[in-house]
Order: structure tokens, then sequence, then C-alpha cells
């Protein structure tokens, strides 16, 4: 139990876990959707994409959160104007700004290179640094997150299924995605200080992926995730203690072994005759079945019936 117990003793470690709790709870609502609806790479290029933000208010000596909100925000609303006003794909336009928004954030640090350390912690986290006023943020944020996600779950769950459906309901397809937008913006803002952008989707994908293979309904999805994501919190702090790791890493690292067990779990889940099937999830429609060609004598029995 003293194997257990003692990383927790020491203060700074007790806010990490606090701190991942909430960024747990706050994913959970979001990455939900983004593994819903296969979002992964424009969550990925929006975390990538608040470099520059971050990079600018660490110049100016400003907030980081506000810096990387704005960032983040304008990343989303550049990708939606791409694809409206081009021909191109959602991909290629988040493709497209991806680069730009990180090349101009590299070129920003690159003018002031006094806060590369700042940069490091960016990229990479710095969980153990999370003061007592980091936590009432995280705690706003994960509020926040559940006032868009509670009232705006019908409008998620028909535009993940068949947006001209959630249009023919009145829902309003595109507030409802710029809505599950701003959800997964605030969630990566919320999580970058603690796990770094570059290892947010620990705890944004692996868990709710991990859920997914055995919960048939959308809310067990999300409370099972806000737990995984906890457990990888709880298992990769204690790891790092005792192993003398990176928290960040260590903790995404944990979330994606958990992702890793509930897979292999499932697989063998689906090996036995009477197992569960898999969970009725959105995704794209199924094509029919192709029909063989009738012959001439089944057609002529049919016609007879």
């Amino acid at each position: 139990m003293d194997w257990l117990t003692e990383p927790f003793a020491a203060a700074f470690v007790a806010r990490a876990l606090w701190a991942g709790i909430l960024v747990s709870c706050a994913c959970a609502l979001a990455g939900t959707w983004v593994v819903l609806r296969g979002m992964a790479f424009l969550g990925d290029a929006m975390a990538h994409g608040m470099l520059p933000g971050v990079a600018l208010a660490s110049l100016l000596g400003g907030s980081l959160f506000l810096g990387a909100a704005a960032s983040a925000v304008a990343m989303a609303l550049g990708v939606a104007a791409v694809t409206r006003w081009s021909r191109l794909s959602q991909d290629t336009g988040i493709g497209l700004l991806f680069v730009g928004m990180l090349a101009l954030g590299v070129i920003i640090v690159s003018y002031a290179q006094s806060f590369a350390v700042d940069l490091t912690g960016f990229l990479f986290g710095d969980v153990l640094a999370v003061r007592s006023g980091d936590l009432a943020f995280l705690a706003l944020a994960a509020a926040a997150a559940a006032l868009v996600a509670l009232p705006g779950h019908r409008a998620f769950v028909a535009l993940a299924f068949d947006p001209r459906k959630a249009r023919t309901l009145g829902l309003h397809p595109r507030l409802a995605h710029t809505a599950m937008l701003g959800l997964i913006t605030l969630a990566i803002v919320a999580s970058f200080r603690v796990v770094g952008t570059l290892l947010v989707f620990g705890l944004l994908i692996a868990p709710p992926a991990a859920m997914a293979l055995w919960a048939r309904r959308i809310p067990a999805i999300m409370l099972g995730a806000a737990a995984l994501g906890s457990a990888a919190t709880f298992s990769g702090l204690l790891a790092s203690w005792h192993l003398g790791t990176a928290a960040g890493a260590t903790i995404a690292a944990a979330a994606v072994a958990l992702f890793c067990l509930s897979a292999a779990a499932a697989r063998v889940r689906d090996l036995y005759p009477g197992a569960a099937a898999v969970p009725d999830l959105p995704g794209p429609p199924e094509l029919p079945e192709a029909r063989s060609p009738r012959t001439e004598p089944e057609q002529e029995h049919e016609f007879t019936r």
C-alpha cells in the first residue's frame, strides 16, 4: 500500500492527479464525438495549430490559455472557410492549415529563442507543475464542456448518424457542428498544459475508443472514458514516480495501453460463440448485399408462385 500511496503524499503529485481527472472528464465529453465521427485528424491539426497563439502569448507576456484558444479557433474557422470557398476536400484544407499554422509557430519561436524551455513544456506537457489556480481553470473547463455537451447531445447524435436527417428534424447541423468544434477546442486547450499537444490524444482518443468496444450507449461511453482516463492518470503518475519517467508522456502511454488491453479483451470476447455484438454506433451506412443473378428456372419458378 505504501508503494501505491507514497507518490500522492506529495502535494504537487496530488494536484497533478486532480488535474488529470478533470482533463479526463473534459476529454471524455469531446473525445467520444471525435471517435464516433472520425475527426481525429482535425483534432490533431487544431492541437498543433495552437502553437502560434502560445508562442505569441509567451513573447508578449500574455495568458497561454487565451493564446492557445484564439489560435485553435482561428484554425477551426480557417478549415471551415477553405472547405466552403474552394472545391478542396476537408482533409486537404486541414492539411494545408496544419502545416501553415505549425510553420508560423516555429517561425515565432525561432524569432524569440528565449522561451525554448516553455515550448518543450507546451509540446510534452508539465503536469507536475500544475498549481491550484490551474485546477480551478480545469474545473471550469470541465463544467463548460458539460454545459455544451448535455444540451447539444440530441443534435450531436443526429449529426453523427445522418446530417441530412438532422436538418430534416430541425436540429441545425451546421450550428451543431460548430458547437462540437467548440467542445473539442475547449478540451484540447484545457489539456495541453497537462499532457502537451503532442500527447493530448492519449486522453482524447484512447479512453473513448476503448469504451466504444464495450458500451452500447453514448453516455456510457463518456462515463467509461472518464473513468479510464482517470485510471490512466493514476497509473501514469505512479509509474512516473517509481521509474523516473516524464509524467505527461507516461499518462498518455498508460491511456494507450488501456486501449490495447480493451481491444485484446474485445477480440477474445468476439471469438466465443455467444459473444455480445459490437455496439451499434454511428458509422457509414452499410451497402446492400450483392445478389447473384438468378437462373431462368428460378425466375420461372418465382413467376409461377
